[in-house]
């Protein structure tokens, strides 16, 4: 069998030309993937969308229905940064959705890929920074609230500090929430992980890499997850137009293959998400999200 990742051609919705967010990126992705050779046709499992009882087990229940029928205010949809559409909306449940069928293969085959997701800056009652609803922190709650997984850990890489899952699971002692960011860049307001390490700007591979491998570890020792959610956000990149850290493409690699590898090591399943990755040049951006399916498969081979 071969790594299963999840995709939908709804991953992707229109926004008006010349908007600050990369959309395409989620189609690229599925793109360079297969056009590499990286996976073929039959690796892809098609999500549904996530359902209304699903996204507010970690949600306020009108803020899910005001958005989903297009009554947020202009200043909420603001705040989120895009405009409102039932193409996003369809978008939105259905990223969300990856996001949970990612999460129940890896339990079931030890490890999974989504093409979307890391939609961390979504509160309990509100979107933030391009995010409407949090699929980490529902994730989370529905594996939870299952019974399929007892513990588990969010390791969140994306560049900016998962602010709104740290804020949703904040009283959840068994949905444990881990980030490594960059301190001087958004949120400005940081909520409380569990455990967050705040990098310098300009810190570079080796730099990355050494604070993760100092807590990694020693956190899987303690938390003891049943299924670790990993958010691979590529926005550490020192071409990012948003990250403001200096990681460089091997340094990705190494990153996304020393996060699973520690995790699979230990015979925790790993189910990951894309999150954020910010640049004009779409095409290039695309095939950068791949790295971590890329690291994905090297390590399902090795097991």
């Amino acid at each position: 069998m071969a790594l299963p990742i999840v995709h939908n051609p709804d991953h992707v919705a229109p926004l008006p030309a010349g908007h600050r967010f990369p959309m395409g990126k989620f189609g690229k992705v599925y793109e360079w993937l297969v056009r590499d050779g990286v996976a073929t046709l039959d690796q892809f499992h098609c999500a549904q969308p996530a359902t209304f009882e699903q996204v507010t087990l970690a949600h306020d229940a009108t803020y899910v229905s005001e958005y989903a029928e297009g009554r947020l205010d202009g200043r909420a949809m603001r705040r989120i940064g895009f405009p409102w559409s039932e193409a996003l909306v369809r978008r939105t449940f259905t990223a969300l959705g990856s996001t949970l069928l990612a999460a129940e293969l890896a339990l079931e085959h030890g490890l999974a890929c989504s093409t979307a997701g890391g939609t961390h800056h979504a509160f309990r009652a509100a979107g933030s920074g391009y995010c409407i609803f949090n699929d980490l922190a529902v994730a989370a709650r529905w594996l939870h609230t299952r019974g399929l997984a007892r513990r588990v850990l969010i390791v969140d890489l994306d560049v900016h500090q998962g602010d709104g899952t740290a804020s949703i699971l904040r009283d959840d002692a068994d949905l444990v929430t881990f980030s490594v960011h960059c301190d001087a860049n958004f949120p400005f307001r940081k909520e409380a992980s569990d455990l967050d390490v705040a990098l310098p700007v300009g810190a570079d591979d080796t730099t990355y890499l050494a604070a993760l491998a100092a807590h990694l570890p020693d956190l899987l020792a303690q938390t003891r997850p049943n299924i670790v959610l990993y958010d691979a956000g590529v926005d550490p990149h020192r071409d990012d137009a948003l990250g403001k850290l200096a990681l460089s493409d091997e340094g990705l690699l190494r990153r996304d293959r020393y996060v699973l590898e520690t995790c699979i090591q230990r015979g925790i399943p790993v189910a990951t998400v894309i999150g954020g990755g910010y640049s004009k040049d779409v095409d290039t951006l695309g095939r950068r999200h791949t790295i971590v399916h890329r690291a994905a498969s090297e390590v399902w081979r090795h097991t």
